[in-house]
């Protein structure tokens, strides 16, 4: 839950348009040892998810690539909130994903709080359609 709330903090950060780029974002990356970001448009979504399970004290899966994160904690169909969504983007076969943080579902849609989700770190629902997996973050005791 630990890097939920952390997720959580960092609420409202977003992307800036043009040459500039935000360095909070930025900084996500570096501190998870991810050196080749160099702008704050490269896909963000997992360094984000990383960076709030790195903070909490936990593994992260060390990869830019929202896919990675489903070979994180054990897969569930009962996730609690601030375990993971792994979403497919483009195809369910593509290498292209989404992860973020699991707030609640419904029959059509995921709630995630997560980064770069409309360029920012919020919530925002998405078609169950789109769902690959849920995986279970390790909780922290006293955390």
């Amino acid at each position: 839950m630990r890097a939920f709330e952390i997720a959580l903090s960092e609420y409202g950060e977003r992307e800036i348009k043009g040459a500039l780029h935000n360095a909070r974002i930025l900084q996500y990356s570096k501190d998870i040892g991810i050196k080749w970001v160099k702008d704050d448009e490269t896909a963000w979504c997992a360094i984000f998810t990383g960076w709030c399970l790195y903070k909490a004290g936990l593994p992260t899966t060390g990869n830019a690539l929202a896919r990675s994160y489903l070979k994180y904690g054990a897969k569930t169909t009962v996730p609690e909130i601030g375990d993971l969504v792994i979403l497919w983007r483009i195809s369910p076969t593509s290498d292209y994903g989404h992860v973020g943080f699991f707030i609640k579902k419904d029959k059509k849609y995921v709630w995630i709080l997560g980064g770069n989700q409309n360029d920012e770190v919020n919530i925002t629902k998405f078609s169950v359609e789109q769902l690959l997996e849920y995986r279970t973050v390790p909780r922290v005791k006293n955390a």
